[in-house]
């Protein structure tokens, strides 16, 4: 499965953003379905991920509260809303599905189907 995240742009701190996640070649209601981001200078990071039915979202603690996963296996998408932005958030944001199926751990490793990414930027 190939997929592309979009949405991604410039944006004051306590703003909003929604990005999206497209599959093609492939459905995804089969996987598990995160979202890592990797800020300049530092490692790919967690942030959220959602079982294939939808249910059980996970998220790092930095951004509970904030973010929302959600998926429309109908449309093939995910996407993660994402609300109250703080400059700590700005980094390339990545949708990726489990090599496990229906389960997911939070390594980077253990997610594939990287694609190229999009850039939120949130400024003070």
């Amino acid at each position: 499965v190939q997929l592309q995240a979009s949405g991604g742009g410039l944006v004051q701190a306590g703003g909003s953003l929604r990005l999206s996640c497209a599959a093609s070649g492939r459905t995804l209601s089969t996987y598990a379905v995160g979202w890592f981001r990797q800020a300049p200078g530092k490692e790919r990071e967690f942030v959220a991920a959602i079982s294939w039915g939808g249910g059980r979202p996970d998220y790092t603690d930095s951004v509970k509260g904030r973010f929302t996963i959600s998926r429309d296996n109908a449309k093939n998408t995910v996407t993660l809303q994402m609300n109250s932005l703080k400059p700590e958030d700005t980094a390339v944001y990545y949708c990726v599905t489990s090599k496990y199926g229906s389960s997911w751990s939070r390594r980077a490793a253990d997610f594939g189907s990287w694609g190229q990414g999009t850039l939120v930027t949130v400024s003070s």
